[in-house]
C-alpha cells in the first residue's frame, strides 16, 4: 500500500485505497471464510460440497469408459472388462447415461450445500466494510467521492463468494481430473498421447496467464471510470437544486456523458482483448484436439485400437477441453475480482485517524465542565487554525464562540466530538482527557444541531428516533412538542409516518431543523454543542426555533458557535476568536462597554440588520 504522508495532526492525508495488492495475499485474506472459528455448520458444509466434487470427478473419469464399451458392443470389437461382462450395449448406454446425470447431480449438490458459506462470507465482509467506513475518520468522508466509494464496495463484496468458490472448486479439482485424464490416456494408450495433452494444457495455461495479466490493466482503467461516471451522476443529482439554478442540465448531461464515453473505451477495449484471448484459446484447444484423434484414427486404422477406443479418446479430450475453457473464464474472473476486491481491502486497510486507547474507559459526566488547555490543531502542516486556545465552560453554562469564518470556531466543534485529535494540549470533560475515554462513550454524552440538519430518506418518526432508538411512540412525540414540530407533523395526512426525501429535501429548513431539535431532545445528552444552528434559517424562522434552542440548552453544558450576535446575547460567556486566537471574551455587555472586536462586530450587523 503506498505510503501515507501525515500532516501536524498525525492523520493520513491520502486517503485512496490501493488497488495493486497481490493476488495471493487476497486470497489469504478470503480463505478463513471457508473455515471459520465457532462455526462447525460452515465447516461440515465445506466437507459435503468437498466430498460431493470429488465424487463428481470420479464419476466423471468413469463416464468414457461406459461409452467406449457401448461402441465396441455396437461394433463387436474388443472385450468387455469383467466388470461390464453380461452388459450389453443397451444396458451399457444406460449406465453411460446414469454416470452423466450422478455427476451432474453432484455438481449441483455441490452448489446447493456450498451457496450458505458463500452468502454467509458476503455478508459477514459487507458487514466488515461498512463498519469499517464509520470507523474512518472525518477527512477520509470529505476527501473521499462517495459515489465512487459505493462502487468499490459493490464490486469487491460481490466478488467475495466467487472468490471463495474459485478456492474450493477449481484449481485442486482441476488439476485431480486433468491428472485422472491424462494418466488414463498414458496407461491405456500410449505416451505420446500424455506428452499431446501436456503440451495443450501448458500452451494453453500460459497464453491465458499472458494476455489476461494484460487484461487486468485494462479491467483497472474500466473501473476507474466507472467510478468516475458514477460520480459524476451521484453529485449531480445530489445538488439537483443547483443544477436548476444555473440552468446546467445540459452541462451536467454533457459531464457525465464524457465520463461514460471514457468507460465505453475502456469496456470496448476489453470486449476486443476477450475476443482475441478466446481465439487464441480456441485455435490451442482445437489444434491439440486434433492432433490426438489423428493419432487414434491413425491407431484404429493400424488396428491397434477399436473404434469405441477412438470415441474413448474423443471424450477424455472433450473432458480436458470442458475444465481448460473452465480455466480460462475462471481465471479472468480471478483477476477481475482480485482487482476489485484489491481495491475493497485496500478500503479496509485505511487506519482510522482517531482510535480508542486499548485501556480506554467510558466517560463519566458528573458536572459536565468542559476545557480547552492550551489547544493548537491544523489540518496540514502549513496552515494553523488553533493557535494555543485555552477555554473553560462551566457545567450547566453557556459559552458563546464567535468570529469572522475561518477563525476556528467550527474546528473547536470537530475537536470536541473528536473527529479529529489535537496537535498539542488537550481537552477535557470533567477533568477526563477525550483521548482517554472511548469515542462510542464521548459522542453518547454530546448532542450536535449542525447549521443544516441533514436528514435520512425515511419517516420522520425514524429521524427523530435517531437520537434514541428505544425511545417508545409517547417519548418521541413529547420531543417533537418541546421542539415545537407536533403540531406541524399531525397535521401532515401521514403524520409521523411522512417520508421527508432524500437529505430531508421534502421539508423546509425550519422544519428539518426542529426535527434536528427533537432528535436531540430525545437523546438528552448533558453537553450541546449547537454549531452555527440557525444561521442558514431566515430572520423570522431563526427568531420562532430561538426558544425552542434555549429550552434545549437548560440545565446542560451548552457551546455555541454563532455567526449571528443577536442569539448570543444572553450567554454566560462570548468568546471572541480571530485568527486561531481568543482576543477577548467576557459578557455581551461587558464586551460592547470594552468596544473592541465584539463591539465592532455588534455594530456591523446591527446596521446590516437595519437596512
Amino acid at each position: 500500500m503506498r505510503s501515507l504522508s501525515r500532516g501536524r495532526t498525525g492523520g493520513p492525508t491520502s486517503t485512496d485505497p490501493d488497488p495493486s495488492a497481490g493476488g495471493f495475499s487476497i486470497i489469504a485474506r478470503v480463505a478463513p471464510y471457508l473455515w471459520p472459528e465457532g462455526e462447525p455448520w460452515v465447516k461440515r458444509r465445506v466437507i459435503i460440497a468437498v466430498a460431493a466434487l470429488v465424487l463428481a470427478k470420479l464419476i466423471a473419469v468413469a463416464t468414457p469408459f461406459f461409452y467406449k464399451t457401448a461402441v465396441d458392443a455396437l461394433a463387436g470389437e474388443g472385450t468387455q472388462p469383467a466388470w461390464l461382462l453380461g452388459a450389453g450395449a443397451i444396458g451399457l448406454t444406460i449406465a453411460y447415461g446414469v454416470a452423466r446425470a450422478m455427476n451432474t447431480g453432484m455438481q449441483q449438490l455441490r452448489d446447493v450445500v456450498f451457496a450458505a458459506v458463500g452468502q454467509r462470507a458476503l455478508r459477514a465482509l459487507a458487514l466488515e466494510t461498512f463498519t469499517h467506513i464509520h470507523r474512518l475518520s472525518l477527512r477520509y468522508h470529505i476527501q473521499r467521492k462517495t459515489g465512487g466509494l459505493s462502487r468499490i464496495i459493490e464490486r469487491g463484496v460481490r466478488g467475495v463468494e466467487f472468490l471463495l468458490r474459485f478456492l474450493l472448486f477449481s484449481i485442486g479439482p482441476l488439476a485431480l481430473e486433468l491428472l485422472l485424464i491424462a494418466g488414463i490416456l498414458a496407461w491405456l494408450f500410449d505416451i505420446w498421447y500424455l506428452v499431446v495433452v501436456a503440451a495443450t494444457i501448458a500452451a494453453y495455461v500460459w497464453f491465458t496467464f499472458t494476455i489476461t495479466e494484460w487484461r487486468v490493466k485494462i479491467r483497472r482503467e474500466m473501473n476507474e471510470q466507472d467510478n468516475d461516471a458514477t460520480q459524476k451522476a451521484i453529485d449531480s443529482l445530489l445538488n439537483f437544486e443547483t443544477v436548476k439554478y444555473f440552468g446546467a442540465e445540459t452541462r451536467e448531461a454533457a459531464r457525465y456523458d464524457g465520463a461514460m464515453a471514457k468507460y465505453v473505451a475502456a469496456a470496448l477495449r476489453t470486449s476486443y482483448t476477450l475476443a482475441a484471448l478466446n481465439l487464441g484459446q480456441a485455435v490451442i484447444i482445437t489444434t491439440g484436439l486434433v492432433v490426438v484423434m489423428v493419432m487414434a484414427a491413425m491407431g484404429v486404422q493400424s488396428g491397434q485400437l477399436t473404434v469405441g477406443d477412438f470415441v474413448m479418446v474423443n471424450a477424455y479430450m472433450i473432458q480436458v477441453t470442458m475444465p481448460l475453457n473452465f480455466l480460462g473464464t475462471v481465471y479472468r474472473e480471478i483477476r477481475q475480482a482480485l482487482v476489485d476486491m484489491g481495491q475493497m481491502f485496500g478500503l479496509l486497510d485505511q487506519p482510522p485517524e482517531v482510535q480508542d486507547k486499548p485501556d480506554a474507559g467510558p466517560l463519566a459526566v458528573s458536572d459536565g465542565a468542559v476545557e480547552l488547555h492550551d489547544v493548537h490543531f491544523g489540518y496540514d502542516t502549513d496552515r494553523v487554525i488553533l493557535d494555543g486556545i485555552s477555554l473553560t465552560v462551566p457545567g450547566g453554562s453557556t459559552t458563546a464562540i464567535v468570529g469572522p469564518s475561518g477563525s476556528g470556531k467550527s474546528t473547536i466543534g470537530r475537536l470536541l466530538f473528536r473527529f479529529y485529535d489535537v496537535t498539542e494540549g488537550a481537552i477535557r470533560i470533567d477533568g477526563q482527557d477525550l483521548r482517554d475515554v472511548t469515542q462510542d462513550s464521548l459522542h453518547a454524552q454530546i448532542g450536535v444541531v449542525p447549521q443544516d440538519t441533514v436528514l435520512f430518506n425515511d419517516s420522520i418518526l425514524y429521524n427523530i428516533a435517531y437520537g434514541r432508538p428505544d425511545a417508545t411512540r409517547d417519548e418521541i412525540e413529547q420531543a417533537a412538542r418541546a421542539a415545537r414540530i407536533h403540531d406541524f407533523i399531525a397535521g401532515l395526512p401521514q403524520g409521523y409516518d411522512t417520508q421527508v426525501g432524500e437529505r430531508g429535501l421534502k421539508l423546509s429548513g425550519g422544519e428539518k431543523q426542529r426535527v434536528g431539535i427533537a432528535r436531540t431532545l430525545l437523546k438528552n445528552p448533558p453537553i450541546l454543542l449547537l454549531d452555527e444552528a440557525t444561521s442558514a434559517l431566515d430572520s423570522e424562522t431563526e427568531a420562532s426555533i430561538q426558544s425552542e434552542l434555549r429550552l434545549l440548552g437548560q440545565g446542560r453544558t451548552t457551546l455555541v458557535i454563532a455567526h449571528r450576535l443577536s442569539t448570543i446575547a444572553d450567554a454566560d460567556e462570548i468568546v471572541v476568536l480571530e485568527q486561531g486566537r481568543i482576543v477577548e471574551r467576557g459578557t455581551h455587555d461587558a464586551l460592547l462597554a470594552r468596544g473592541g472586536r465584539y463591539a465592532a462586530l455588534w455594530q456591523r450587523q446591527q446596521s446590516e440588520d437595519a437596512a
